[in-house]
């Protein structure tokens, strides 16, 4: 035979031999485990009969104990009451023999007293009739008073309630209407005094910048060299650097003109290396504008980590850093960006603290409120929105990003500093020095401003307020309807964007208001 399965066979025998053992050996352990079980069963039951048998002869010993002592308790009870029984019969006796000699004189005073009695019973029955009189009386007085004031008593005392309670309402309205305008007049008082403090305290040099940057050259014949053949090169510059290149009879001067401090700064930079290196064709100024883009965008970074390092704010995203650094290149009026946004940041710290709230908070707020103005790329959103969004983009507090949202009121104020950071920006814009506009320039915008608005049909009058950030328009209720109340808002505010030029935003608010006037006589 294959011992193979010779193998298998005697495995098979043992298996088998194996599973009979152990359903034995199994079975015996459950008996026994039983009979273990059973034991340990009548033991327990036999020591809580026990314990129960102790139970019952202790609370047996402990209800006679205490038979024993309310018995006791009993038995002199009775006793107490026995004596007082048989001292209040002998008082009773004593009484008794009194009573009896006193019985002679009681009657001879019960004769007396019937007439008495009798003269009390006829004073009583006229008290009553008195009564009854005076109630029917009482009753006619107020049936007369209910039928002259058509009020019956319920009604009266009612309105009595009620007019001393308007009266008290009144009252407390009044007391109420003078705190709140002596809380406003101190409030008034504390704000301009922490608004003064704020400015006194805050001294911020002001910087006006240009459109125009100047570059000197050593000798008018280095400006044929940057013209070049037909022009290429001052063409190249102009197509690299998004900057114009003015050559004009300027001695040893050329201009750079942008609207862009950042690009102006690059052109500069490059025309000083290309002027230096006196290699100046098109494809080194393509290599030179992109090697100094790179050097700049290091400079911005480090401009970024020096503004917030002087701040003393930290945790602040790297982008956010870099978009600080980039505001040292742009600017409002001819006010820089960055120190403009560095002195809100100053005032909102000084105003937060004179105010009991958190100066770093607000300073972080001040400092990023016009990062919107900054953005790597354009974007419809107005620059207080989209500030806001990139704030929430990288990290920022609820706090800091509502701040930046709302402090051109296009959002609504959350958050205690909000409004902080809006004065302050104001304050800063407002210095004296800080921004530069011409004046008839500033009112011929404001004229243009208004004129745009009169233009639509049904607009009554229109009016820049607010330095010409909102437009108030008033039209005329019979002829704008509210739907095109909202339609006329809108187009308005296109128009304004798309054919005028302006500083930040402004707000068109649309007016109509509808008066019914008639004369008494």
């Amino acid at each position: 035979m294959d011992p193979n399965i010779l193998l298998a066979i005697i495995g098979g025998g043992a298996l088998a031999v194996g599973l009979v053992l152990g359903k034995f050996i199994f079975a015996r352990n459950t008996e026994k485990k039983i009979e273990e079980a059973e034991i340990k069963a009548d033991t327990i039951l036999k020591e809580a009969e026990l314990r129960a048998e102790t139970v019952k002869k202790e609370k047996e010993v402990e209800a006679k104990e205490r038979f024993v002592q309310l018995k006791a308790a009993h038995e002199k009870e009775l006793l107490e009451k026995n004596k007082k029984l048989n001292e209040t019969e002998n008082r009773i006796r004593q009484k008794e023999q009194s009573i009896s000699q006193k019985e002679g004189n009681l009657d001879k005073q019960l004769k007396d007293n019937d007439s008495i009695k009798e003269n009390l019973n006829r004073q009583l029955e006229q008290v009553n009739q008195r009564k009854v009189e005076l109630d029917k009386k009482q009753e006619e007085h107020v049936r007369r008073l209910e039928k002259i004031a058509n009020l019956s008593a319920e009604d009266a005392r009612n309105q009595l309630i009620e007019s001393l309670k308007q009266e008290a309402e009144t009252r407390a309205l009044a007391l109420q209407q003078e705190i709140i305008e002596d809380a406003k007049q101190k409030a008034g008082k504390e704000a301009r005094k922490i608004i003064i403090q704020t400015i006194q305290r805050t001294a911020a040099e002001q910087a006006i910048e240009n459109t125009i940057t100047v570059f000197h050259l050593e000798s008018d014949e280095i400006k044929g060299q940057i013209i070049g053949r037909e022009g290429r090169n001052i063409r190249a510059i102009e197509a690299a650097t998004g900057v114009d290149l003015i050559v004009d009879d300027t001695p040893e001067a050329i201009l750079l003109s942008s609207f862009d401090p950042l690009r102006r700064e690059i052109a500069r930079l490059s025309l000083q290396r290309l002027v230096a290196d006196g290699r100046i064709h098109p494809a080194r100024i393509e290599e030179v504008v992109e090697k100094t883009r790179r050097q700049i965008e290091e400079q911005v970074m480090e401009i970024g980590e020096r503004t917030v390092i002087e701040l003393g704010i930290h945790g602040l995203h790297k982008e956010l850093i870099r978009m600080v650094g980039r505001m040292r290149f742009r600017s409002s009026y001819g006010q820089n960006l960055l120190m403009h946004s560095r002195e809100t940041a100053n005032l909102c710290a000084t105003m937060a603290a004179e105010l009991g709230l958190n100066p770093k908070l607000a300073k972080r707020a001040g400092l990023l409120h016009d990062i919107g103005k900054v953005p790597d790329e354009e974007s419809e959103l107005s620059h207080a929105l989209l500030g806001a969004k990139l704030a929430e983009k990288y990290g920022e507090t609820p706090a800091v990003v509502n701040a930046i949202a709302a402090h051109h009121d296009e959002v609504e104020m959350q958050f205690v500093i909000s409004p902080i950071i809006q004065a302050c920006d104001a304050i800063s814009g407002a210095r004296p020095g800080a921004r530069r506009e011409i004046m008839q320039q500033y009112l011929q915008r404001i004229k243009d401003l208004e004129n745009l608005a009169m233009n639509y049909n049904g607009v009554e009058k229109a009016y820049a307020i607010q330095a010409g950030r909102e437009l108030r328009v008033i039209v005329e209720a019979d002829k704008v309807s509210d739907q095109d109340s909202d339609k006329l808002s809108f187009e308005i505010a296109q128009k304004i964007q798309t054919e005028m030029t302006f500083p930040g935003q402004i707000k068109v608010t649309v007016i109509r208001e509808k008066r019914a006037v008639n004369v008494a006589r």
